[in-house]
């Protein structure tokens, strides 16, 4: 059964007036997840086949007003936490137990953690957490994991330790050819399972997996038995994954030829994980 509601379609970038902050019913979050977009220009290091974003369109703005985004961040945490946001006609029908601040995401129409400023915008988002006194509010981080190895990433993941962090690591393949595919990318797959393994070994990390049919074909038993291996490295030379998250295309992706798992397909992944890893595992269906 497809656990989707018609707001998890519903991710836009811009809310109202806003550039910058924006309030998603979220899977995964199962609660509202409130975005972040760090890379309003659409740059971004990966040109993943199944990202959502129209990278053929033209960027309202190309930089990050870091005033502005804090101030759009202040008045949303006040407009969720004062339950305003459940009386406008985009929320009203959201259910109850869907009704709960979950965390303020770093994500948007890029790679977060390539923003200049990372570390500063992650210590001046745990302020205004504070402010409205939102300690079980997480601070997630949701990447590609590729740029961990520097040194205002660091910085920037040491303060969402101290401040209820969550990391969301992208890993979406087992083999070097397949990540090609899949991410397009000019960045060595090693490099990710480095920095993967590296920010693991120091804290617990979510590990989030895409997986689809490209060309009605999904990944092949070799591909997926390649990634579990990928897991199982992680996890020998010390690294902590308190879960992994399986889950498919839920919104129209950049290219046509990218659909869907069937949710049986994602069931067996899952399983599969579970039993070969024994780690935790949340699948999500398209």
């Amino acid at each position: 059964m497809s656990n989707v509601l018609p707001q998890h379609r519903f991710h836009p970038r811009q809310y109202d007036e806003n550039k910058f902050v924006y309030p998603v019913v979220s899977r995964r979050s199962q609660g509202v997840s409130l975005g972040v977009n760090l890379n309003p220009d659409k740059v971004c290091n990966f040109d993943c086949i199944y990202c959502q974003v129209d990278r053929r369109s033209e960027a309202e703005t190309k930089f990050v007003e870091m005033d502005r985004l804090l101030a759009e961040l202040d008045h949303m945490l006040a407009f969720i936490t004062s339950g305003a946001i459940w009386e406008t006609d985009r929320f009203r029908d959201v259910p109850e137990y869907l009704r709960r601040l979950n965390d303020i995401a770093f994500s948007g129409d890029g790679e977060p953690t390539t923003f200049r400023n990372f570390d500063d915008i992650i210590e001046q988002a745990a302020k205004l957490k504070a402010k409205f006194k939102l300690a079980f509010v997480k601070l997630v981080l949701i990447t590609n994991a590729s740029m961990f190895h520097r040194e205002n990433v660091q910085r920037g993941l040491k303060k969402l330790d101290e401040n209820n962090g969550e990391i969301w690591a992208k890993l979406d393949a087992g083999t070097e050819e397949y990540y090609q595919q899949i991410e397009r990318t000019k960045i060595p797959f090693q490099r990710i399972l480095d920095n993967i393994r590296d920010v693991a070994i120091v804290r617990p990390i979510v590990i989030q997996s895409l997986f689809m049919q490209v060309d009605g074909v999904g990944p092949s038993e070799q591909e997926i038995s390649a990634y579990i291996q990928r897991l199982n490295e992680i996890v020998a030379v010390g690294g902590q994954i308190k879960l992994v998250q399986i889950y498919t295309v839920a919104r129209t992706p950049a290219e046509s030829s990218v659909t869907a798992l069937p949710n049986d397909a994602v069931d067996q992944i899952s399983k599969q994980v579970r039993q070969e890893t024994g780690l935790s595992v949340s699948p999500y269906f398209g």
